[in-house]
């Protein structure tokens, strides 16, 4: 599994209350929920990060 990497995140409370929302939707957690968007944004872009073979 690959190493996840801590940081914080500053952003509009409107927008966060909508992404909490979508999580709940789709019963992911709000941290899981921005991670599968911003990876559906890199795949969109054909930017996704390379899988390293173990």
């Amino acid at each position: 599994m690959a190493k996840k990497k801590a940081f914080a995140l500053r952003m509009n409370e409107d927008m966060m209350k909508a992404i909490e929302k979508w999580a709940s939707d789709e019963f992911r957690s709000t941290n899981g929920q921005i991670e599968w968007m911003l990876m559906q944004s890199l795949k969109d872009a054909k930017r996704e990060p390379k899988k390293k073979e173990e």
